[in-house]
C-alpha cells in the first residue's frame, strides 16, 4: 500500500517505560535503549517510526545530563535513524520539582526544572537531532489541593506559568500544558481553556492533547459541572461523539501545539506513583471508543475543514501500558499502522 503522505512526522513516547513503573508493586522500568529499539524494528508497510519523544528524567535521560551525555543520546537516537521531538519537563516535587501553586520555594523548584529541561531541548536541536517539538509542563499539583481555593490556585498556576513562558522564550522553545484529569486546575475543559487564557502567552505557551485523556473531559471526571456529554450517554453513538468532540475542539484546538494519537475505553487507570487519568488502550482494543483516524480530525482539522499543520510530528503514548505488552514487536506496529491511518487522513507532503 501507498502511503503519499510524509507529515505530520510519527513518532513513538518513551517515557511508558518509566512512568508508573519502578516503585513499589508496580512493574520493572523499560530502559531507553530497549525502548528505542522497539520503536526503531516497528514497520507497516515499508513506514517505520521517524522519531521518539522523551521525559527528561533518570534513568532514560537524566536532567542533570552533560553536553557529553546528551551527545551520546542524540547519537544513540541518531543510529537507530530516529529523531526527538518533544521533551516532558520533571516538574513533579518527586522529580525534583514542585507544585505550581505551591510555596515560593516549591515554585522556585518547578521553575528550576523547566529551565534544565528547556536548556536540554535547545542543546539537542543544536546538535541537529530535534528539528521540532515543544516542552511539556503541567501544574504538578493534585485536584483536590486545587479545590480548596480554585480561584487563588489558578491565578497563582498562572503566574509560575507566566514566569515558564519566560525561561522557554530564553531558549527558543515553546511550552504545552498537558491537558489531564489528575492535574490541578488542568483537570477540566473549562478550567484548562481559562488557566490557557489567563496566562495569555499564546506565542509561547499552547495545549498538548492526548485522544485518551481529552476524551474524560467529555464525560466530566474530576469535574461533573464541566461534562460536555450527559452521564450515560452511548459512546458507542457515533454521532453523540462526534457532538461532543466537535464542542471540545472548537474550544481547545486552536491552542493546540502538541498531539498524542491514542485510544480509550471510557474509563480512568493509575499504576505505581502515576494518579488515575485517561486510560491509554492498545490501538486494536475491541472496547475502545474511539475511531482513531475519524477522532484525530476534530483536532487536526479546523471547524472548516481545513488542516491546521500546527504542529510536525504527532506522538502515540502508551502510558501504563503492562511490561508484556510493550515488548510484543506486534504492539508498535499494531500502533503505528493506527498512526499511519491518521497521517493518511489528515496529513500533507512537504
Amino acid at each position: 500500500m501507498q502511503h503519499a503522505n510524509n507529515f505530520p512526522k510519527l513518532h513513538n513516547a518513551a517515557w511508558p517505560g518509566v512512568v508508573g513503573k519502578g516503585s513499589k508493586g508496580a512493574e520493572p522500568l523499560i530502559e531507553l535503549d530497549t525502548m528505542l529499539d522497539l520503536t526503531a524494528a516497528a514497520s507497516v508497510d515499508g513506514v517505520k517510526f521517524d522519531g521518539v519523544d522523551l521525559f527528561l528524567f533518570a534513568p532514560h535521560v537524566d536532567i542533570d545530563a552533560s553536553e557529553d551525555d546528551l551527545k551520546t543520546l542524540a547519537d544513540k537516537v541518531r543510529a537507530r535513524q530516529l529523531t526527538i521531538g518533544s521533551v516532558v519537563a520533571p516538574v513533579w516535587p518527586p522529580t525534583g520539582g514542585g507544585s505550581a501553586m505551591g510555596s515560593s520555594a516549591q515554585r522556585k523548584k518547578y521553575l528550576g526544572q523547566v529551565h534544565k529541561a528547556c536548556h536540554i531541548a535547545q542543546i539537542l536541536r543544536g546538535f541537529g537531532v530535534r528539528p521540532y517539538g515543544v516542552v511539556r509542563i503541567d501544574s504538578a499539583c493534585g485536584v483536590a489541593d486545587w479545590a480548596k481555593d480554585p480561584v487563588t490556585n489558578t491565578k497563582r498556576i498562572a503566574e509560575t506559568f507566566r514566569k515558564a513562558c519566560d525561561i522557554a522564550e530564553g531558549h527558543g522553545e515553546r511550552l504545552a500544558a498537558e491537558g489531564e484529569i489528575c492535574w490541578g486546575g488542568m483537570h477540566s475543559w473549562k478550567q484548562m481553556l481559562c488557566l490557557l487564557e489567563l496566562v495569555g502567552r499564546p506565542a509561547t505557551l499552547g495545549f498538548q492533547a492526548d485522544m485518551a485523556h481529552t476524551l474524560l473531559y467529555l464525560l466530566g471526571y474530576n469535574s461533573p459541572e464541566d461534562a460536555i456529554l450527559p452521564a450515560g450517554a452511548d459512546l458507542k453513538n457515533k454521532a453523540v461523539l462526534d457532538a461532543g468532540l466537535k464542542t471540545l475542539t472548537a474550544s481547545l484546538r486552536p491552542w493546540t501545539i502538541d498531539f498524542h494519537v491514542a485510544q480509550n475505553d471510557a474509563t480512568v487507570h493509575g499504576s505505581g506513583t502515576h494518579d488515575k487519568t485517561g486510560r491509554h488502550c492498545l490501538a486494536t482494543d475491541p472496547n475502545g471508543v474511539l475511531d482513531i483516524p475519524h477522532a484525530a480530525g476534530f483536532w487536526l482539522r479546523d471547524a472548516g475543514g481545513q488542516l491546521t499543520k500546527a504542529f510536525k510530528h504527532v506522538c502515540w503514548d502508551g502510558c501504563m501500558f503492562p511490561n508484556a505488552v510493550m515488548m510484543k514487536p506486534q504492539t508498535w506496529n499494531d500502533i503505528l499502522g493506527a498512526m499511519l491511518a491518521v497521517r493518511d487522513a489528515h496529513g500533507w507532503q512537504a
